[in-house]
C-alpha cells in the first residue's frame, strides 16, 4: 500500500508591486541631488520602472500580476511622462489630482483601495509596496487579514527615516532601496539657457524660408506623390502645439525641452492630430513629417523664448 504524501505542496506567489511615486521621487531627488521639488529633476521612468520590476523577481519566487503605479497630475491631465509610463506593459498608471500649490490629493485613498480590492478578491498572495506614509496602515492590516503577506520598500534617507514607524512595524518584510540602485535614473534638470530676442521675432514663414526642401524619391517609371505644401503642414505643426499648451499646461510641454526628439508616443499624437487638421494621411511623404515636427518646435521654443528649433529626421 502506497504511503500517501503528507508533505505540504509549495504554492507559486502571485503578486502586485504598488509604487507611490510621490514618495519614490521625492526621496531619491532628496538623497541623490538634494532637490526639494520634481522640476529640479528628471526620471528615467521606464528604465526604472524596468529595474524595479526585476529587483521584485529577484525577491519573490512567482508570477507578477501588473505594477501600480500612483502619480498625480493638473485636474488629472496626464504629463508627457506618465503618457510614455502607461505605454509599458504590466503597468497601469493611477492618477491623483496636483492643486495649485504642487500637493496630490486623493493618491494615498487610490492605493489603499486597490490594496485591499487585490487581497480581497484573493488577486494577489503578496504585494510589495513602496510608500512611506502611515495612512497606509489600515490598508496593510486589512489585506494582511485576508491572508496577503505585505513586503514594504523604502528609498534609503540621507539621515534618519523617511517612511511612518507604524507602517515599518505592521509590514511582513521591510527593505531599503540604496541610493546607488536608483542613481542612475536620476539626473539634474538642465537649467535654461537665456537667449537674447531679436529685434523682431521672425515668422515662421521667413524662418524656414531658407531651407531645402526634401524631396521624395519615386522609384524608375513611377510619378512621385504630390504632398501637402510645407507651409501648410508647419503651420498646422505650430496649430497643435498651441492646441496642447492650452489644453495640457506649459508646465508638462516644458518636460519636452530642449527638443528636438520627441518621445514615439507623442510623435504619434502630433501625426494623427495633424492628419485630422488637414483631411488626409501624412504618412506617404516622410519630408512632411520634418516639416510638421518643425512647426510645433518653432511655436514651442517662441512660448519659451528659446529661438526657433529644428527636428530630428
Amino acid at each position: 500500500m502506497a504511503i500517501p504524501d503528507l508533505m505540504p505542496h509549495p504554492v507559486a506567489a502571485k503578486y502586485a508591486v504598488l509604487v507611490d511615486v510621490g514618495y519614490l521621487y521625492a526621496a531619491a531627488g532628496e538623497v541623490l541631488l538634494g532637490a526639494k521639488e520634481r522640476k529640479e529633476y528628471r526620471v528615467a521612468a521606464d528604465e526604472l520602472i524596468q529595474s524595479l520590476q526585476k529587483h521584485a523577481e529577484e525577491r519573490i519566487s512567482g508570477e507578477l500580476l501588473r505594477i501600480y503605479w500612483y502619480d498625480a497630475a493638473r485636474d488629472r491631465v496626464p504629463t508627457v511622462d506618465q503618457r510614455v509610463i502607461a505605454q509599458l506593459p504590466w503597468v497601469k498608471v493611477r492618477l491623483g489630482n496636483l492643486n495649485a500649490r504642487g500637493q496630490q490629493k486623493g493618491v494615498d485613498a487610490q492605493i489603499r483601495s486597490d490594496l485591499e480590492a487585490l487581497a480581497r478578491h484573493h488577486a494577489v498572495t503578496d504585494t510589495i509596496l513602496l510608500a512611506g506614509d502611515e495612512d497606509m496602515v489600515p490598508a496593510v492590516e486589512a489585506a494582511q487579514a485576508y491572508g496577503v503577506r505585505i513586503h514594504l520598500w523604502g528609498v534609503e534617507p540621507p539621515y534618519g527615516t523617511n517612511q511612518a514607524e507604524r507602517l515599518v512595524w505592521e509590514s511582513d518584510t521591510v527593505e531599503v532601496i540604496t541610493a546607488d540602485f536608483l542613481r542612475p535614473f536620476f539626473s539634474r534638470a538642465p537649467q535654461p539657457v537665456p537667449v537674447t530676442p531679436p529685434a523682431a521675432a521672425p515668422s515662421p514663414a521667413q524662418v524656414f524660408a531658407g531651407r531645402t526642401p526634401v524631396k521624395p524619391h519615386a522609384k524608375p517609371g513611377q510619378v512621385a506623390k504630390l504632398g501637402p505644401s510645407r507651409p501648410r503642414v508647419e503651420d498646422v505643426g505650430e496649430h497643435v502645439a498651441q492646441k496642447w499648451i492650452l489644453t495640457r499646461g506649459r508646465d508638462n510641454i516644458r518636460d519636452l525641452l530642449p527638443g528636438p526628439i520627441l518621445p514615439t508616443v507623442i510623435d504619434t499624437e502630433l501625426l494623427i492630430e495633424a492628419e485630422k487638421e488637414l483631411g488626409h494621411s501624412l504618412r506617404p511623404y516622410p519630408e512632411a513629417r520634418v516639416w510638421l515636427r518643425d512647426g510645433f518646435w518653432a511655436r514651442v521654443y517662441r512660448e519659451f523664448d528659446l529661438g526657433v528649433g529644428v527636428s530630428s529626421k
